[in-house]
């Protein structure tokens, strides 16, 4: 059988050695924790097209494909449900507009966070795609048996 995974969208936005993060609230997922600003590919989109539209939606800016940078992979397992992810984190190489909460109902504040100073409270898969990126590792995986 054909493996099957949702596929999770982050942009990864650095401004002066600090990363934009969003306060998740009201989504029924990790409200109350620290994440990069995301989403889900949607069913009929490439993997670009849906990160240039969740950065417009979450965020209310512009981005163009071609200005998009694959910066990590993360395959996140959950061994308590069996399901799986592939996160993929972007880095934009420019974008227009200032970012804003433009989904207020799923993000309470969005703030600049220093590399060095990030919040306890973040994503699991999150962090570790932040600590990876700065080494410049492009892949890892996280809750399978043989993770790192």
């Amino acid at each position: 059988m054909a493996y099957q995974s949702v596929i999770g969208l982050h942009l990864v936005l650095f401004e002066q050695n600090r990363v934009l993060l969003g306060l998740r609230e009201g989504t029924g997922w990790c409200d109350g924790w620290w994440h990069a600003p995301a989403g889900h590919l949607e069913d009929g989109e490439s993997f670009l097209a849906g990160m240039v539209r969740e950065a417009r939606e979450e965020l209310g800016i512009a981005l163009a494909e071609e200005d998009l940078v694959v910066a990590h992979i993360a395959h996140d397992h959950d061994p308590q449900t069996s399901q799986s992810r592939l996160q993929l984190f972007f880095t934009a190489k420019q974008y227009s507009g200032r970012p804003y909460v433009a989904e207020p109902d799923k993000c309470a504040e969005l703030r600049w966070w220093p590399l060095s100073d990030l919040p306890e409270n973040l994503v699991r898969y999150t962090r570790q795609a932040l600590i990876c990126i700065q080494r410049g590792q492009s892949a890892s995986t996280l809750g399978w048996p043989d993770a790192c």
